[in-house]
């Protein structure tokens, strides 16, 4: 997304001067708005609840805060060393990632540790640093339950709570899991509490209410809810178009790296057979990729030995891909803030990209909730004869094992089960988001 920079500088804050040289080794001088915004407020130890697009700049606002707090707040005499001082909850692997590789940046001279806690790998050394003791511990929430349950940690002197992307852990059905965490730290007016969300929706606000105290809103609306530099188009293929019409402006456009979007698991599984039987190398990104492999794909993916993603949106948070120069949806998002999470992959850091949506006979309906959601209307393309190309018939898919219990671990299938769950509800989901639009208009 495009960052909007504020006259604010980091330094006009009074910061512990570790974190400003942290800050300006990582390049970072001017805050975005929403950094500008609540940074101040937390620094006076009051809690923030904060809504504001992905990629706008919300993980350093909330880790100079934190770090700030505890380096002015000694820690607590009887402190064992598993007693963490922190715990930042993400709603996926990728962003727990993404938050962990900041922190160590941005913290690099604060003399404070780090530890992560997600699932699907890593369980071992995860578990050995978090033994060892760490200030600080990122996690996705079913990890993090399960190691708190064998007490490799406690949560008895947690003084700051952060909660990413609040609105998407409720999506990912993590909402128990982020309760039974919050009710077993210290009480709301004993710690600080950040929150985050791309929307302070009715159940977002009510958890702030149960697990903060009295927090400070701050909204910042983007100026528009999409990039400005992303060049929207959208096309009506019937349903046996859409294979045809991918190939085909795959040609036409020839995309540098593109990521294609596609609802469930079986369609990715299918277009991405279609792709490299056609003479695309692509890399499958879904729920159910164990996470070295999805770690060693993204990498070959930014490294340019894969140019075509194809994902689902478990995948699409906090990925940080630079240099996306299409995103493509194959099927059409269910929800606008889906839409302009899955459009923000392209156009990262002040570039330009291009996003082009498929609305097909299954998605079409969804179209008027994205354009209400964006507040425009995307551009229409007509579908004409020499944009379909006849494909090669598509690879034959080798069939994946399940994966094993013990190997899930932190996000405990949330992707697939999400998937499932969206594939039954598709429609439900639509008629949700209309009366949600309505309800964000009141």
């Amino acid at each position: 997304m495009n960052h909007h920079l504020t006259e604010t500088r980091f330094k006009d804050f009074d910061l512990d001067p570790s974190i400003i040289k942290g800050l300006d080794e990582a390049g970072f001088e001017f805050c975005t708005p929403i950094q500008a915004q609540s940074i101040p407020i937390a620094l006076t130890g009051k809690d923030v609840a904060g809504e504001a697009q992905t990629g706008t700049g919300k993980t350093a606002a909330f880790m100079v805060a934190c770090l700030n707090h505890l380096l002015t707040k000694p820690s607590h005499e009887n402190r064992k060393k598993t007693d963490i001082r922190t715990m930042i909850l993400a709603p996926t692997r990728e962003l727990a990632i993404q938050i962990h590789k900041d922190a160590s940046v941005i913290g690099k001279y604060t003399g404070l540790t780090f530890g992560l806690a997600y699932g699907g790998t890593d369980y071992d050394k995860q578990r050995r640093i978090l033994e060892d003791g760490v200030d600080i511990l990122i996690g996705t929430p079913g990890r993090t339950i399960d190691f708190f349950k064998q007490r490799v940690f406690s949560l008895k002197r947690c003084e700051v709570v952060i909660l990413d992307e609040a609105d998407r852990m409720f999506d990912l059905g993590f909402i128990d899991d982020m309760r039974y965490l919050l009710r077993r730290c210290p009480e709301p007016d004993k710690r600080l509490s950040l929150l985050f969300s791309a929307t302070l929706s009715h159940r977002v606000g009510e958890l702030a209410y149960v697990h903060m105290n009295d927090p400070a809103e701050i909204r910042v609306k983007a100026e528009t809810k999409t990039a400005d530099k992303i060049e929207q188009s959208i096309y009506y293929p019937a349903n046996e178009e859409k294979i045809p019409l991918l190939l085909g402006l795959m040609e036409k456009l020839k995309p540098t790296r593109s990521i294609v979007f596609i609802n469930t698991k079986r369609v990715a599984d299918k277009v991405y057979a279609w792709l490299e039987g056609n003479g695309y190398k692509s890399a499958l990104l879904s729920g159910d990729v164990p996470q070295k492999k999805r770690q060693s794909l993204l990498k070959k993916f930014q490294n340019g030995e894969f140019n075509t993603l194809v994902a689902t949106d478990v995948a699409a948070r906090g990925l940080h891909i630079p240099e996306v120069s299409h995103v493509f949806n194959f099927d059409l998002p269910q929800s606008g803030e889906d839409y302009v999470h899955r459009i923000g992959r392209t156009a990262r850091a002040g570039a330009s990209g291009f996003a082009i949506s498929f609305a097909c006979e299954d998605f079409a309906h969804y179209i008027m909730d994205i354009e209400e959601y964006i507040d425009q209307k995307i551009g229409r393309e007509s579908v004409t004869s020499d944009l379909l190309i006849e494909p090669k018939p598509p690879i034959k898919m080798e069939r994946r094992p399940r994966p094993n219990k013990s190997g899930a671990g932190g996000n405990r299938g949330a992707g697939n089960r999400n998937q499932n769950h969206s594939q039954r509800h598709g429609q439900n989901r639509g008629r949700d988001n209309r009366h949600k639009h309505k309800d964000r208009r009141r």
